[in-house]
């Protein structure tokens, strides 16, 4: 969908001529794009962590992110052609969300991401806490119909209402398997681990066909045979791509709102992520970074190379790069 003659003058910074912590923090150093219209991917802030049950902050996490993203280059080892050789991306800045209402909220990213994607091509959404999910579920799914869903997290996500919140982090996948955005037998959950409020807790999902990899599954079957699990329930539908941060072990992400031991390490996670570009990606977003919590900002500089894996693995799914990714 790209056209560059769109915006001549925007261009990405390039480190060879201005230092990596020079310049407004957009991700990856991209051009600020303000209602981008026609563009393979736009990264879009979303502030906003009215849903969170325990450590809040999450807020933050868009613009942490996009300060730590400055030390990534785009081209990677052994890759060939540098991501945005590849396509045409740029930062379309943050959605003004409201920080005292967890309905409109909702209401308003749904409105925003939905006219991105109607748009453009794809978007990666920065959270934010992950109730966030459902409006982008919600934009997705009025373009491309009914989505698959690779979701990464320590948590199905999959509860009710709690406390008298329609919208917290802990509900989104269970609004859009009701809602009908997403085929629940082609979404797959991995990491799943920790505490739950009750034995009952991943019954719902379970019983509506959804395939959870626990951690400790995951561990059994690897990056490569989770990629596998992943690509035989997946394929053939339009592909939604949701990171909580906090599927990956706490000793690799402390900055998130409600840690788990246990989990994966970043180079699993990062590994598992590369069967993407096998698929037909249309939306991705990585949520729950809470940089208060944060040590040396080590967490959002994984979700900054999670981002960077998305962006590189959308590259490689378009038909045009066939060969070349």
């Amino acid at each position: 969908m790209s056209s560059p003659e769109q915006s001549p003058t925007a261009e990405r910074v390039q480190t060879v001529r201005s230092p990596r912590y020079a310049q407004l923090a957009t991700f990856m150093r991209l051009p600020y794009v303000p209602e981008p219209q026609g563009r393979d991917v736009v990264v879009i802030g979303a502030p906003y962590d009215g849903g969170t049950s325990y450590r809040p902050g999450a807020r933050f996490g868009p613009r942490a992110i996009r300060s730590e993203s400055g030390l990534i280059h785009g081209t990677g080892i052994d890759r060939g052609p540098g991501t945005f050789d590849l396509i045409d991306a740029v930062d379309g800045g943050d959605i003004d969300l409201t920080p005292f209402s967890m309905d409109l909220a909702i209401a308003t990213a749904t409105e925003e991401l939905g006219r991105i994607a109607r748009e453009n091509d794809a978007f990666l959404m920065l959270g934010g806490d992950h109730s966030l999910s459902l409006a982008a579920m919600r934009a997705l799914h009025a373009r491309h119909g009914e989505l698959a869903v690779l979701h990464l997290d320590a948590h199905s996500d999959t509860f009710p209402p709690v406390y008298g919140g329609t919208y917290h982090h802990g509900t989104p996948f269970r609004h859009a398997i009701e809602e009908g955005l997403i085929d629940p037998s082609r979404l797959v959950q991995v990491g799943i681990r920790g505490h739950n409020p009750a034995p009952d807790s991943l019954d719902y999902a379970r019983g509506h066909g959804v395939t959870v990899v626990t951690a400790d599954r995951f561990a059994e079957l690897g990056p490569a045979g989770t990629a596998d699990l992943v690509r035989e329930r997946t394929a053939g539908l339009p592909l939604y791509v949701s990171v909580d941060i906090d599927v990956v072990d706490p000793a690799f992400a402390p900055g998130t709102g409600t840690p788990a031991p246990g989990g994966p390490t970043s180079r699993e996670v990062l590994a598992l992520l590369r069967v993407v570009g096998d698929l037909r990606p249309v939306g991705f977003d990585i949520v729950e970074v809470c940089p208060p919590f944060d040590h040396a900002g080590i967490t959002s500089l994984l979700a900054t190379e999670i981002g960077a894996e998305l962006l590189y693995q959308y590259a490689r799914s378009l038909p045009r790069n066939r060969g070349t990714a």
